[in-house]
């Protein structure tokens, strides 16, 4: 039977703090919080365990309140001139096993009013694994054109994140893939709408987004030496 994890109370209490992030606000509508955000997003996380198993084993949902997929709504200010306490988005990232943070491919939810989106690939690798995905399109460059250019995966998918201005330290800068060597996120973003995210199938949705980024994903894992 169908279930509606995300409501549009989760996209009003987001739109709400927004106009709002402060402790005060925050904490007089935190039952509000508990109710709308954290405990859909947990529910969501458990229920997608099964679904995400079938897309590959090697990648978890973990629906603890702390330190499982739900990122914290709290703001890291220690080092930002922008002091606001709080995230005005939610965040669910399914790592894969091997990775002990985000710097390893996985599945990503982001629910924003007017910005929310599914993402895969790998944000921000360190340096060791930026190398060795770099390497892996020299060593194979039909194999990264086939995962990348993949037409199911394209079709809902556009690969984003931040490059070089030029090539890597040595790089041929006239190689034909120069603009994918110079990536220094590979990641893939599909937009959602607020519609489809308070549907009753919004689950199945992303369980078929995260199946068009197999191919994306496969080919990561294995330039990372990472089971697929």
């Amino acid at each position: 039977m169908p279930v509606s994890h995300f409501t549009p109370a989760t996209l009003q209490f987001l739109k709400e703090l927004a106009a709002n992030n402060d402790r005060d606000w925050f904490q007089a509508n935190k039952p509000r919080y508990e109710r709308d955000i954290k405990e859909p997003a947990l529910r969501f996380i458990a229920d997608f365990a099964e679904p995400l198993h079938r897309v590959s084993p090697h990648f978890r949902a973990d629906p603890r309140a702390v330190g499982g997929s739900l990122f914290r709504i709290y703001r890291d200010v220690r080092f930002s001139k922008d002091k606001s306490p709080y995230k005005t988005h939610t965040g669910i990232h399914f790592r894969h096993e091997a990775g002990k943070d985000a710097h390893a491919p996985g599945f990503y939810l982001h629910i924003e009013p007017g910005g929310s989106f599914a993402a895969c690939g790998i944000w921000r690798p360190p340096a060791p694994a930026l190398v060795a995905i770099r390497q892996a399109i020299l060593d194979d460059p039909d194999a990264w054109t086939e995962a990348r250019d993949d037409a199911p995966f394209r079709a809902a998918f556009a690969l984003s994140g931040d490059s070089l201005k030029k090539a890597p330290r040595g790089t041929d800068p006239n190689h034909p893939l120069i603009e994918d060597l110079k990536r220094k996120d590979f990641i893939g973003v599909a937009p959602l709408g607020e519609e489809a995210l308070v549907a009753e199938n919004f689950i199945d949705r992303f369980a078929a987004l995260c199946q068009r980024a197999a191919p994306f994903q496969r080919w990561l894992c294995g330039a990372l030496d990472a089971a697929w």
